[in-house]
């Protein structure tokens, strides 16, 4: 079977489709630094309570990394974002219902997590099946969205908050107009999103002309194939350090990401230069999520990920003698290119680790690890604030975490070659990349 080469290789739009999807489903999330202050003054709720919710979301979306990977491995990723588009809608619009601390966790903590979950794992992985080379230029740009989201829902959610008058009634829009919008354009994008080049008759990008075009990610062949390649993954160490690693790193930033506006606030920094301090960080994430892809495929991803963690930890100094907003500036400039760079190498690392097999089910396991730990995070930071009336001990957790991180990494094998070059031999001949049968 043969195809033309496009002019413009259909890799690209699935980067820009993805990197839309991505850009909408989670930038709500990566914008709770923003929200919880604003759910604590409108319900009267703890930080210790909301931050419980967070959590719950991220507990969720984590435990169901593995199975949303696997699903996408097995029944092709667009099935399954369709489902996660309703979820979306669904969790936004009760959120914004909510009137009850139950309903909060249930709604936002359960519901609207299955799509994140679906959005983070299945889709970063179908992406990384289109491209053979330039792997990191597309992951990155992949990657940079999410980092861009809070600069658009950060202004977006204060101006819908105040346009609705502010406290609940603005709290609730804010939930209700980003749902209702962004599952509609998630529902749209879906259709011009496709689960492998095959199903476009095309190659990978950078794939050699003689590479036999078939379908890996259907029926019988992709269930094969998942089980034998996660059986073989689970034998390495990786596997299960990168789980770890992906668990310290987000463990600590969650912190950050949750806690910085109101750490702000707490030693007097205004609500508006708060928010600011926040965007910066956004801002810088957004660059380096964009440069780091690109150093890991170039330079492999070990010593890429060991900076960003190192760069995530250092700065964490800062914030405990800071009372100026220049001194969350630096900081917020500072952790971001940390931030940003520590977890956008992880699609990388698996390629490098894993070749072309179906790594949706490894990124799953990994991304159980981000979740776990991003929970984790909120839900210790928000009780020590609660317990000591400060933020000092909650620091003091964000930067063991991060360090732990730091020498999980320095124990990973070098990216130079697979880890399971011949994982393929346990396959039947016939679910074999390398076969020619249609």
């Amino acid at each position: 079977m043969k195809a033309s080469s496009p002019r413009v290789h259909y890799a690209w739009v699935i980067v820009a489709v993805a990197a839309t999807m991505r850009l909408t489903s989670s930038s709500f999330r990566t914008s709770s630094s923003i929200l919880i202050p604003r759910l604590v003054d409108a319900f009267g709720w703890s930080y210790g309570a909301v931050g419980l919710g967070f959590s719950l979301q991220w507990i969720v979306s984590g435990l169901f990394g593995p199975t949303a990977g696997w699903l996408g491995d097995r029944y092709g990723v667009r099935k399954v974002m369709t489902g996660g588009a309703l979820f979306f809608i669904l969790g936004m619009v009760l959120t914004g219902r909510m009137s009850h601390l139950w309903q909060f966790y249930l709604f936002f903590g359960v519901i609207l997590s299955a799509s994140m979950g679906i959005f983070q794992v299945p889709l970063t992985a179908a992406v990384t099946m289109w491209f053979q080379k330039k792997l990191g230029l597309g992951m990155g740009l992949l990657q940079a969205s999410q980092g861009v989201g809070p600069l658009i829902a950060v202004p977006l959610m204060l101006l819908i908050i105040d346009i609705f008058g502010g406290g609940m009634s603005g709290v609730r829009a804010a939930f209700w107009i980003p749902g209702v919008v962004g599952g509609s354009i998630l529902l749209l994008l879906i259709r011009l999103f496709h689960n492998e080049p095959a199903d476009k008759g095309l190659r990978p990008l950078g794939a050699p002309e003689d590479q036999p075009i078939r379908n890996l990610q259907k029926g019988t062949t992709a269930s094969i194939r998942t089980r034998v390649f996660l059986k073989e993954a689970q034998r390495t160490s990786a596997f299960w350090n990168l789980i770890g690693i992906h668990f310290w790193g987000c463990a600590g930033h969650a912190i950050i990401l949750v806690y910085l506006v109101a750490l702000a606030e707490d030693r007097g920094v205004s609500t508006g230069t708060a928010a600011g301090v926040f965007v910066m960080l956004s801002v810088v994430s957004s660059i380096t999520r964009f440069a780091v892809p690109v150093a890991a495929e170039r330079f492999g991803s070990k010593w890429a990920m060991g900076v960003c963690f190192f760069l995530q930890t250092a700065p964490m100094l800062i914030l405990f003698w800071a009372n100026d907003p220049w001194h969350f500036y630096l900081f917020a400039a500072l952790f971001g290119i940390g931030f940003g760079g520590e977890m956008s190498a992880f699609p990388i690392i698996n390629r490098q680790y894993y070749g072309s097999g179906p790594i949706g089910t490894t990124y799953g396991w990994q991304m159980m690890g981000s979740g776990i730990g991003m929970a984790a995070g909120a839900l210790l930071g928000g009780q020590l604030r609660d317990w000591t009336g400060n933020f000092d001990a909650t620091l003091v957790l964000s930067l063991s975490l991060s360090m732990v991180g730091v020498i999980s990494i320095l124990m990973l094998p070098g990216t130079s070659h697979h880890l399971i070059p011949h994982w393929e031999d346990a396959l039947p001949q016939e679910a074999r990349s390398s076969s020619t049968a249609d």
